[in-house]
């Protein structure tokens, strides 16, 4: 590849992740966004092979930045307690997705592929989401001490992550949680999050035992 057609070819992806976090996958056009790109309008199909070749491609940066998020956080409860493993998880991805210098359009473009799901989705599906709730499944097995496929596990993993997912930068949690990208504030959230999920669990236990 010339450096002219790497050049270009960058160009589109940046454009293209503008546009598709902004508005979805249906709502985009690739004349628009070979506009936004100043590229010629055939050089999505040169380059991607089509419109959903090149929405794969924004979309493969998304993961590696999700999966990059799930395995900071394994890594950072590495030998904890359980429980702090939870607190770890909570924290870490918290900063990831809310804190200062997070990417944005990542949420925004996943908000728009639950809300109208592209072919793609089975890709977010397998490579993130799984294995991200494997994780937190096992971490809420230990807690519970059942087994991770347990219904009342997967109870729990979800609401905890729904907690998690009510902190993202949206229109609607900037207004219930004043500065959340400040430090302070969202290790606050954090630590609140965490207490309010291990105090459930707790009680979870009590009633299966």
């Amino acid at each position: 590849m010339s450096e002219r057609d790497a050049e270009t070819r960058t160009r589109l992806l940046a454009a293209a992740a503008r546009l598709f976090a902004a508005r979805g996958f249906n709502d985009v056009t690739v004349r628009e966004i070979c506009r936004a790109a100043r590229a010629n309008v055939a050089a999505v199909n040169y380059h991607f092979g089509d419109k959903l070749g090149l929405y794969r491609e924004v979309l493969a940066k998304a993961i590696g930045t999700m999966q990059a998020t799930t395995e900071a956080a394994r890594q950072a409860g590495a030998g904890l307690p359980a429980e702090q493993k939870l607190r770890t998880y909570v924290r870490v991805f918290l900063q990831r997705v809310a804190g200062h210098g997070t990417d944005a359009w990542i949420h925004q473009l996943m908000m728009h592929e639950m809300a109208d799901p592209t072919p793609a989705i089975d890709l977010v599906f397998d490579q993130v989401v799984r294995p991200r709730l494997a994780y937190v499944s096992d971490v809420v097995a230990e807690i519970l001490h059942l087994e991770a496929d347990n219904e009342e596990v997967q109870r729990s993993v979800l609401s905890i992550q729904a907690q998690c997912h009510a902190a993202m930068p949206n229109p609607m949690s900037k207004r219930l949680v004043r500065d959340l990208t400040a430090g302070t504030s969202l290790d606050d959230l954090a630590d609140h999050i965490a207490k309010f999920s291990i105090g459930g669990l707790h009680a979870v236990a009590r009633q299966t035992t």
